[in-house]
């Protein structure tokens, strides 16, 4: 009932949550066309900017539009969007004009219409019904614009109607042929502003239908909140009633299944003896089996020691070699220091030498100015003696000692020249070696430079070895006490092989990089598939366990119960007697069932020592049991009873009649004892040759015919 009822409610609670779905993408479909209709009919009632700015600026722009206030009848639409023209998207609920007509001035650009709702519209049938007015229902009086107006429903009409008109009348078809006295107006227009009216009421529809749908997408959301709480409900209280179910059975299949437990523990002891005896000799084969292997394994060993110690070997030849780059890296260094020594002592020389050449050119530039100056005197002189061509007695004396002192002076100035050529050639000597000192300390800083490129390359070259021997899990101060002296040309020779080898690689391919990556990226993706599939695998593998432990769990149940209704059974069938179900096997997933049936006063190894009957009966036992623990609506047997003697069919017939409570059984037979066991009799007679036809015979009513 419970489960019967959760069906229902969940068909409910499906049908209220399809109902709603639908409802709401209609919903979804009806505001999407109000808000295209919206935007389109803002649109076609939009103003120009100046008009927006006026309107807001007076306070009104936020009033209706004409063409929301009107409601036409059905077809004139069309001739009442003619007439009114632009008025349709004229200002309307304006309770008083003054104020903008005293403003209209300051409206720069735009056309604009406003009307008052102080007159009302005049009562519904006073109009006349052949005019334009009579077919529009508005909140204000619209006579001014429409009453003069006649309507037609086609163009003949109209013409007819034409010449009948005043001057200041008119008339207009349903298709918007609008026709004066003695003018015609014909607009086709496709744009936006056409249907105005018409899109005005399907707006209006349209919320008036989204509004009930709202409401009843709310009354189907509660609806279904109803159905999922009261669908939880009776979830819950199956679950209840199945936990509560479940539990009873496993009490009585306990119940049930120690009596037979008891019995085949002592069958099962002693299968279990002759296994573990079997255990036992294989376990004696395994040892002798694992002696073999331990024999192997000692003399892999043996190899694996040898192997360790030609590895030793190696290992002194490497430190006797790094103890030798060792010694070389340290000479390397000492040379170093030295050629910077020298060089340093290089740059005070070069540094002394230019101090005595910048003094050489101070003095230089001394004497320069001096021997300047000398010429100056000596011009001055020179210009003297012109000015004096005509020498005095008096002058004679002064002139003479003016020649004296211009000799000496030349003197002076001849000394001074020698002494200059002196200091140029000392000058041009130092720079001579300081050119030379330059080129032997610029060769010396690039032996340096070499020497000092080399020691990195050394100090480089250790490091990569020092890592390399520690990646490889060796200390470099251990191997250096290991490795003995004379390992050098074993080591060289390992490093010859490996030079051969690596240039048996061939040369570098530059697009190893690019296809690195490509296969990198390739390894991720490929990384990313196989986490995917092994979380898929343990997935599944969860999935299976679980699978397996509830079917392990599930047929232990059946079993036990099925076990424990052919305990039951078979006395009843045989009257006496015991049977019981045996497994086969220790797993229970692919274990077999074994049927042991022992009647009465016999004593079999086999069910082939059986009779007929006896396996029938056995069978029906079985049948039984399984029909016990899950009832199938009707059950047929087809002659099962063929086999039996008269007592076995009474106990077969008795057996029928008490499960016929909880199974309907059709079965077909030949003997009178079952066919007096049975409610209703359905049987084929051929009355006359070559005819058979069907008779049913109710047995109540017959015994109770019989007994009048």
């Amino acid at each position: 009932e419970h489960s019967e009822k959760v069906t229902t409610q969940r068909e409910q609670e499906q049908n209220v949550r399809a109902q709603l779905t639908a409802l709401q993408g209609e919903n979804q479909k009806g505001k999407g066309r109000l808000s295209s209709l919206e935007a389109l009919q803002q649109s076609a009632l939009g103003s120009g900017k100046g008009l927006d700015g006026w309107l807001k600026k007076q306070n009104i722009e936020s009033l209706p539009r004409l063409a929301e206030c009107l409601t036409v009848a059905n077809g004139w639409d069309r001739a009442v969007e003619i007439v009114l023209g632009k008025r349709i998207q004229a200002v309307t609920g304006v309770s008083d004009l003054e104020p903008l007509i005293d403003a209209q001035d300051q409206l720069e650009s735009g056309d604009c219409s406003i009307y008052n709702d102080a007159r009302a519209a005049k009562p519904a049938g006073t109009a006349p019904a052949n005019t334009l007015e009579a077919q529009v229902t508005c909140a204000f009086s619209l006579g001014g614009l429409l009453s003069s107006i006649y309507t037609a429903d086609d163009l003949a009409a109209a013409k007819a109607l034409r010449c009948e008109l005043a001057d200041h009348e008119s008339v207009i078809t349903r298709d918007g042929v609008w026709l004066g006295p003695n003018w015609l107006s014909v607009v086709k227009a496709d744009d936006a502003g056409a249907g105005v009216i018409a899109r005005q009421t399907e707006i209006d529809q349209l919320k008036l239908s989204l509004d009930e749908q709202d409401a009843q997408i709310e009354q189907l959301g509660e609806q279904l909140e109803f159905a999922r709480q009261a669908l939880k409900d009776s979830e819950l209280a199956r679950d209840e009633a199945r936990t509560s179910l479940d539990q009873c059975q496993r009490l009585l299949s306990q119940d049930q299944t120690q009596l037979t437990a008891y019995t085949v523990k002592v069958e099962q002891v002693l299968e279990r003896k002759d296994r573990v005896v079997a255990e036992i000799e294989e376990a004696k084969e395994q040892l002798e089996l694992e002696s073999e292997g331990l024999a192997q394994a000692r003399m892999q060993l043996e190899e694996a020691i040898e192997a360790m110690e030609m590895d030793t070997h190696a290992r002194e030849e490497l430190l006797a070699k790094r103890d030798q780059h060792k010694e070389q890296l340290e000479n390397n260094r000492q040379k170093a220091r030295q050629d910077k020594d020298a060089a340093h002592q290089l740059a005070m020389r070069i540094q002394g030498v230019s101090t005595q050449l910048q003094a050489v050119k101070q003095g230089l530039s001394r004497l320069s100015e001096h021997s300047a100056r000398l010429e100056e005197r000596r011009q001055s002189l020179l210009a003297s003696l012109e000015e004096g061509a005509e020498p005095v007695e008096l002058h004679k004396e002064e002139l003479e000692a003016h020649l004296q002192k211009r000799l000496s002076v030349e003197e002076q100035l001849l000394a001074a020249k020698r002494d200059l050529e002196t200091v140029e050639e000392t000058l041009r000597n130092a720079e001579k070696e300081r050119l030379t000192v330059e080129q032997e300390v610029q060769f010396i800083r690039a032996n340096l430079e070499k020497e000092r490129l080399e020691s990195q390359t050394y100090d480089v070259q250790a490091q990569n070895l020092r890592e390399q021997l520690e990646a490889d899990g060796y200390n470099l101060e251990v191997l250096l006490t290991e490795v003995p002296e004379d390992a050098e040309p074993e080591l060289e020779q390992a490093l010859e092989r490996v030079a051969a080898r690596i240039a048996r690689l061939g040369p570098i391919n530059l697009a190893a990089i690019d296809e690195y990556k490509t296969e990198s990226e390739r390894k991720n993706y490929l990384d990313a598939q196989h986490e995917d599939l092994m979380e898929a695998l343990e997935t599944l593998e969860n999935a299976i366990r679980k699978i397996d432990k509830e079917t392990r769990t599930r047929f232990k149940e059946t079993f036990d119960q099925v076990n424990s209704g052919l305990q039951e059974l078979f006395p009843k069938v045989f009257g006496g007697g015991h049977a019981y179900l045996e497994l086969t096997g220790e797993d229970l997933l692919d274990t077999g069932i074994a049927i042991m049936a022992r009647p009465p006063g016999k004593r079999n190894s086999t069910i082939h020592l059986l009779s007929g009957g006896e396996k029938a009966l056995t069978a029906i036992a079985l049948v039984f049991s399984i029909f016990r623990l899950n009832p199938a609506p009707f059950c047929m047997l087809d002659e099962v009873d063929a086999p039996l003697d008269d007592a076995n069919v009474g106990r077969y017939a008795r057996m029928v009649e008490q499960m016929s409570s909880q199974v309907q059984f059709i079965y077909i037979t030949h003997n009178k004892i079952a066919m007096e066991m049975a409610h209703q009799l359905m049987g084929v007679t051929m009355h006359e040759p070559g005819c058979s036809r069907m008779v049913t015979v109710n047995v109540e009513e017959a015994a109770e015919m019989a007994a009048l």
